[in-house]
């Protein structure tokens, strides 16, 4: 793996407030790196990076270019992570397009006139759609289904084209269904396997959009992190996208089977109708383009990653 080092280094990451940019200030800052947090709170909080945690923050939109442009003077690389979530983005394409799409243009223009060492735009496994094959590579042809992974694409695209005509030195990374500490149950916009765990605890049902025979590759928030901080400083990575994940396909119902028997409680299941976002029935990520390029490969395995999250949320519940 590359050593991940920013001893001198300071970083900007744009939605540092959330679930997956918390996570990443605090890599960073273990890494010797000083970091500036731009969010506008929209759903991330500031809670979620540790009271020890030393950062400046910044809160506005990255929809806001002279506060981007400001908030990138001085620095050495950019995490650019902020964006309006694929529920959000279905009720509001239009929000959607001016986050997601001018937000990451803006980025990439500041970039071109600072100068950054390297930059790095957090993409989705979503704009896969329903692949032809499995697991599906980086050159899959795109299937957008949604006005969420549209967007996506379209930074994707930007950033292709900053790299090529302006020379920003800029990677891409695909999420694939990250899990983990700090994705709070409370927040509506968050993931199932946080929502699954709080209503196991709760002795609640569980709801279940569809049969729950859906798949998906569901990846540990320290190795999405590890593998963010990898493309983001290695000049190997710039013109690059990489698929990021574990090359594991599990169900929905597979999900509930390794809680409950973790938790020890039995989960009750009730079946609901699918939702917009739900019509994707299968996905897993082949990540040999990044295993070999940059040498990543995750660390943690489902089972381990689920029993730390259920740590997680039990210690939370403690302290509350």
């Amino acid at each position: 793996m590359i050593n991940i080092d920013f001893t001198g280094s300071r970083v900007l990451v744009t939605g540092g407030a959330g679930f997956v940019g918390s996570n990443l200030v605090e890599a960073i800052v273990r890494a010797g790196g000083k970091v500036a947090v731009l969010d506008d709170l929209f759903t991330g909080e500031r809670k979620n990076i540790e009271p020890s945690v030393p950062y400046e923050f910044i809160q506005g939109s990255v929809t806001d270019y002279k506060l981007v442009r400001s908030a990138m003077d001085g620095v050495d690389y950019v995490a650019h992570l902020a964006a309006r979530n694929i529920i959000v983005s279905t009720k509001n394409p239009r929000e959607d397009y001016e986050t997601n799409i001018g937000g990451t243009l803006n980025v990439l223009m500041a970039a071109r006139e600072t100068k950054p060492k390297g930059v790095v735009y957090t993409s989705s496994a979503s704009i896969y759609g329903n692949p032809r094959i499995l697991p599906i590579v980086e050159d899959e042809a795109p299937l957008t289904f949604s006005p969420y992974s549209v967007s996506k694409l379209a930074g994707e695209n930007y950033c292709y084209a900053f790299y090529e005509t302006y020379y920003v030195p800029v990677s891409v990374v695909r999420y694939s269904n990250i899990y983990g500490p700090k994705q709070n149950p409370a927040n509506p916009y968050c993931g199932v396997i946080s929502k699954f765990i709080e209503a196991i605890a709760a002795g609640r049902n569980l709801q279940i959009h569809g049969d729950g025979l859906q798949t998906r590759d569901f990846t540990y928030v320290d190795d999405a992190v590890s593998g963010t901080l990898m493309a983001l400083l290695s000049p190997r990575a710039d013109g690059m996208v990489f698929n990021m994940g574990t090359g594991i396909e599990t169900s929905i119902m597979g999900i509930v089977e390794l809680l409950a028997d973790l938790m020890g409680r039995k989960a009750g299941c009730e079946h609901i109708d699918r939702r917009d976002i739900d019509n994707i029935r299968r996905r897993v990520l082949n990540i040999e383009r990044i295993r070999t390029r940059l040498r990543w490969h995750p660390q943690v395995s489902l089972h381990e990653g689920l029993k730390r999250t259920i740590e997680w949320y039990q210690a939370a519940q403690t302290s509350r």
